[in-house]
């Protein structure tokens, strides 16, 4: 089992939860992070960091989310680790409410 982060982070990217992780299995594109689930030690630390509750255990992602499980093992191929929390983007209050954001997802800066 792994953890995985899932649409509330688009255009968030609250990094509390790289804080929590103690083996650096996050990694970060421009708009949403991801973790690596060759990586993640299934410890659930992040979970309760997560301010807008992106995060799940794989059997527990919603529905409609599954793709999210492919999206980070991919993506956590692709983008640099994260080790050190940092300021939000700059308009993530606004993005944590919004819904169906998956278009707004950036792979590349």
């Amino acid at each position: 089992m792994t953890y995985v982060v899932t649409e509330a982070c688009i255009n968030c990217k609250h990094t509390d939860c790289v804080g929590e992780c103690p083996v650096d299995a996050f990694h970060e594109g421009p708009n949403f992070l991801v973790i690596n689930p060759d990586l993640c030690i299934d410890c659930g630390a992040c979970v309760p960091a997560c301010p807008v509750e992106a995060i799940y255990a794989e059997p527990d992602v919603p529905a409609g989310m599954e793709k999210y499980v492919a999206l980070n093992a991919e993506l956590s191929n692709d983008w640099p680790g994260i080790s050190r929390t940092h300021e939000p983007l700059p308009d993530a209050d606004h993005w944590a409410g919004v819904k169906d954001k998956f278009a707004e997802l950036q792979r590349h800066p």
